[in-house]
């Protein structure tokens, strides 16, 4: 069962994003985060402060995966 009411539909940006993020391979968030990792690791052992951007790439991979296999208008249009 999914949560989407009948009415509601993707906006063309949304479409025109998800048509062009679905192109990239699948693991090139996860290759992201994990160089993210690194990088954050390295400058923390120097004294640098850093964001951590690896849960924000895994969710934006595990979005675009998702997305890829069930498209964002499949409980609105049952495709």
């Amino acid at each position: 069962m999914h949560s989407h009411y009948a009415g509601n539909t993707e906006g063309p940006i949304t479409k025109s994003i998800e048509s062009q993020t679905a192109r990239l391979p699948s693991d090139t968030c996860l290759r992201a985060a994990v160089t993210g990792i690194g990088v954050s690791a390295t400058l923390q052992m120097i004294g640098k402060q850093t964001g951590q951007w690896a849960p924000t790439l895994l969710i934006l991979g595990l979005y675009n995966n998702l997305v890829q296999q069930h498209g964002s208008d499949f409980a609105a249009t049952g495709a």
